[in-house]
């Protein structure tokens, strides 16, 4: 079934299963490429200069990390078995690492920092392959929240660009290059639909930038200087492999920045998949899984190859969001325009030269739609008290921490100033709320039967047993036991064509305000369930066995709400069972 724009509930022009027309998806990797190109190379740059590093491996820290950043963007968007995600994900160098990346290089060399990013690397895979264990800590709730404190966290370098214009530059030049461009980028973005919209970004850099160019701020100088193509001579660190002092004393550093990296992916996963289809859908977390797969390839890449880390950059997810296009065939010309790119340093001039306050002015767009991203991601999770307490406390922590207004003296000594980073603060702040929140809240009963029909008499035995603990009565302990029927001949129907003799299913219970938490842990199907639910009544008789919709609809009838979560080794469906107002609690 097809709909026009207006009957579009996304706002999506191409899903990330459609083929748009090849110029336009290649315009779009362009626009991305330009955007995210500048701070892939300011990243390493910053870093080594920072660490008073020589000059041959600061070009080459360069070169490597945009060569890497095109080879795993085209990762994430193609999905190479189970390394990357399916979707418009840009990879470039992780701001969050270049405290961490200093302390490396200048205690131990480029060789050390190589070595330490290698090895923190096969921690984000060991995450994406279990990713499902530890899905009640990196919930939606965090994941929002540490996507909107990226905004918070980068905000300020965007501000400060605003003023970045040379000495003795008339005082109106800097203003008006920035309010022509965010004005054209809202103006046209606003008003405009159809193609237009889809090029409002470009547009209000290229205004801004023709504005700038009358004021001489345009860095012509820069462009001309560059060659058209080079490779870096040399420059190449190795590893220091003699795992001494300095290697255990940043390793733990290193893996934490990088697992709060990887949440930052798990974010940017769930969040491109909110934009990327027209009709909202569940979050298909094996998706997630080759996302934080692709990042953890790209730290090895860049280990290999001497650089900062990588990690997903969620300006595509704004970009997305914006221009309505999500089509894999984006992220695959992205990828390929950055490893063009990084034999090219003439483009990476053009690109570099654009004056910043135009770029600050860009920027500003993207990051206030990706704010709202992250909020839409908690709230869709399910708000209540607990979950706007975690995401309030840890956002308003991020943002102190980042302002440098909560106990600066002691937080810049901790950890390396580790702290002084609002994202790194805030998500350790949600993650330990939320984890707390898990080992207080009441015991979960669980029961492990075969994964076939013959176990519903122990699931009937186990249910009765728990509502008769809970307080309720006959009618509350009936609904359990329907619900969890019709949700286990559901995951049955789904895998009827494979072999199921062996498979095991855990059930656990547990109460939630006055109501029951059943949850289903079994191998992993192919359809989600929570999608086919919404999706009743849409299809026709011959598209749905008459055997299926009808647990379906009995499964949404007996149950107040159905999450289900997809992983690589595991299919996880939740219920919630209310109990009838006249039963006891």
């Amino acid at each position: 079934m097809t709909t026009d724009d207006s009957e579009r509930p996304t706002g999506v022009r191409y899903q990330a299963d459609e083929k748009p027309p090849a110029m336009l998806a290649c315009g779009l990797g362009l626009q991305l490429a330009i955007l995210c190109s500048a701070g892939i190379v300011l990243t390493p740059a910053i870093v080594v200069q920072a660490a008073g590093g020589p000059e041959t491996f600061l070009v080459w820290a360069v070169f490597a990390a945009v060569l890497v950043s095109g080879i795993t963007t085209i990762l994430q968007a193609a999905r190479f078995g189970r390394i990357g995600a399916g979707y418009v994900l840009a990879m470039g160098t992780s701001g969050a690492f270049i405290a961490i990346c200093v302390a490396a290089i200048a205690e131990g060399g480029p060789a050390m920092l190589a070595t330490l990013v290698v090895i923190s690397s096969f921690f984000q895979f060991a995450l994406s392959w279990r990713l499902s264990l530890l899905r009640r800590i990196l919930t939606p709730t965090v994941a929002g929240t540490v996507i909107t404190l990226i905004p918070v966290t980068v905000m300020p370098i965007v501000f400060s660009l605003l003023t970045d214009v040379p000495d003795g530059t008339p005082e109106l030049a800097a203003p008006l290059c920035a309010l022509a461009t965010i004005l054209v980028i809202c103006g046209i973005s606003l008003t405009a639909t159809g193609t237009l919209r889809l090029w409002a970004p470009v547009i209000g850099v290229i205004t801004g930038s023709v504005v700038a160019g009358f004021y001489g701020l345009y860095d012509v100088g820069r462009i001309a200087d560059a060659s058209w193509i080079g490779f870096p001579e040399g420059g190449w660190p190795g590893f220091d492999l003699s795992f001494g002092p300095v290697f255990w004393a940043l390793l733990p550093a290193f893996v934490f920045v990088t697992l709060v990296g990887a949440i930052e992916t798990i974010g940017d996963g769930v969040a491109i998949q909110r934009v990327s289809w027209r009709r909202p859908r569940a979050v298909d977390f094996r998706a997630v899984q080759g996302a934080v797969a692709a990042d953890g390839m790209g730290n090895l890449l860049s280990g290999l190859g001497g650089t900062v880390p990588n990690t997903t950059y969620s300006t595509s997810i704004a970009v997305t969001a914006l221009t309505g296009v999500g089509a894999r065939s984006v992220g695959i010309a992205l990828g390929m325009a950055f490893v063009l790119m990084a034999f090219l340093p003439k483009v990476l001039a053009v690109v570099l030269a654009i004056p910043g306050p135009v770029a600050s002015a860009y920027i500003t767009v993207l990051l206030a739609l990706l704010f709202v991203v992250g909020m839409k991601i908690i709230v869709q999770d399910g708000m209540d008290y607990r979950k706007g307490l975690i995401a309030g406390v840890a956002f308003w922590t991020g943002v102190g921490f980042q302002n440098e207004l909560i106990f600066p003296e002691l937080v810049s000594e901790f950890a390396g100033g580790l702290l002084q980073n609002g994202m790194t603060a805030g998500g350790l702040v949600a993650i330990l709320l939320t984890l707390f929140l898990e080992l207080t809240a009441p015991r979960r009963r669980r029961i492990q039967v075969d994964f076939n029909t013959n176990a519903l008499p122990k699931i009937r035995e186990f249910l009765l047993t728990f509502a008769s603990r809970s307080g309720w009565n006959g009618e509350m302990a009936h609904r359990l036991d329907a619900a969890a029927e019709e949700t286990l001949l559901t995951l049955l129907q789904q895998d009827e064509d494979e072999f199921t003799e062996g498979r095991r299913l855990l059930l656990t219970a547990h109460k939630e305000n006055g109501g029951a938490i059943l949850e289903f842990i079994a191998a992993a199907g192919e359809e989600n369930l929570q999608d086919r639910i919404a999706l009743l009544g849409e299809r026709t008789a011959d598209e749905v066995p008459i055997e299926r919709e009808v647990s379906l609809r009995l499964l949404r009838h007996l149950a107040s709400s159905v999450h289900h979560q997809q992983y690589h080794d595991a299919a996880i469906v939740t219920i919630r069972v209310d109990a009838p107002l006249a039963s006891g609690r």
